[in-house]
């Protein structure tokens, strides 16, 4: 009889471990307006969901002005309603917090929404805008990730919601400014096999994608927006296809070898920041298991 028990004491424990073991990893990934992060880190978002990974994307403000003849509640319904279906085809979650774009400011009230948004979701790896963004509604939200960095792990704040174990890997995403510092891709993420569903996923936004930016560069570019459903996807993909830079194609080389990186076309990559975790390259691997991998793996 104890030796029964024995065997199956440790057929509990071993079925634990491997459950602790397979446990998917958590990202949340911060926009400022419902496509944001579609736009910076939808590829990676399914590469994630691939590997049976749990991805949630968070809008900090609803995105209400962002049209040329649309504005308020009914804006902000449609483009909760794109992001729903984006979120769909990108088989991630998708949450739009109800500020007012234009307007988010780093106030402690968003400070704790950010804070609970990544307790809630146990999160492995945060991602966001970098605070010298163009917009001022991306740079309060790089602001408002940065100042919940520590605190997710301190009980006294937002003690309504249990604190993270541990801090997570913080991340900002990709972009051009040069100003105080430029953009240091220390993770590059092929995303070859899986750009067209991210423009097929994006062009849920069609406020956006179709609509209001094509307005703000003039009325050529707006003229020049297919009708077709399928010849505007290839006209989307033909506008948001974004050269590799050479310090991206150096990440590249680092995390997939140099055979495999020089044949990428469609990459996305990452600045870790200084706030939280600081991984060696080993937990990088770990917590970005698709590096290195070949096509379709």
């Amino acid at each position: 009889m104890k030796k029964k028990f024995l065997i199956a004491l440790f057929g509990i424990i071993s079925v634990l471990q491997t459950n602790a073991q397979e446990r998917p990893l958590k990202i949340v990934i911060f926009g400022a307006h419902p496509d944001d992060c579609d736009l910076k880190a939808g590829g990676t978002a399914i590469r994630f969901a691939q590997l049976g990974h749990r991805v949630k994307f968070v809008s900090l403000t609803n995105g209400d002005s962002g049209h040329q003849s649309m504005s308020g509640t009914a804006l902000a319904k449609r483009r909760w309603a794109e992001a729903m279906e984006a979120g769909k085809r990108f088989g991630v979650e998708y949450t739009v917090l109800d500020n007012h774009d234009g307007q988010l400011m780093p106030t402690l009230e968003n400070r704790l929404k950010v804070i609970r948004e990544i307790r809630n979701w146990e999160a492995d790896i945060v991602i966001s805008h970098r605070p010298n963004d163009y917009h001022p509604d991306h740079r309060y939200t790089g602001v408002l990730v940065q100042d919940a960095a520590y605190l997710v792990i301190v009980p006294n704040v937002a003690p309504d919601v249990a604190p993270l174990k541990k801090n997570p890997l913080f991340l900002y995403m990709m972009d051009n400014f040069q100003k105080p510092n430029p953009f240091m891709p220390t993770i590059a993420v092929d995303i070859d096999g899986v750009f067209n569903q991210k423009i097929y996923a994006m062009s849920a936004h069609e406020s956006q994608f179709f609509e209001w930016l094509p307005w703000t560069q003039g009325a050529a570019a707006l003229a020049e927006v297919p009708i077709n459903k399928d010849e505007r996807l290839k006209w989307l993909a033909s506008k948001r296809q974004y050269p590799i830079t050479p310090a991206m194609r150096e990440s590249l080389v680092k995390w997939y070898g140099e055979e495999h990186a020089g044949q990428v076309k469609n990459a996305e990559a990452f600045e870790i920041c200084e706030y939280g975790l600081q991984p060696s390259d080993e937990q990088i691997k770990e917590l970005f298991p698709m590096l290195g991998l070949k096509e379709g793996k």
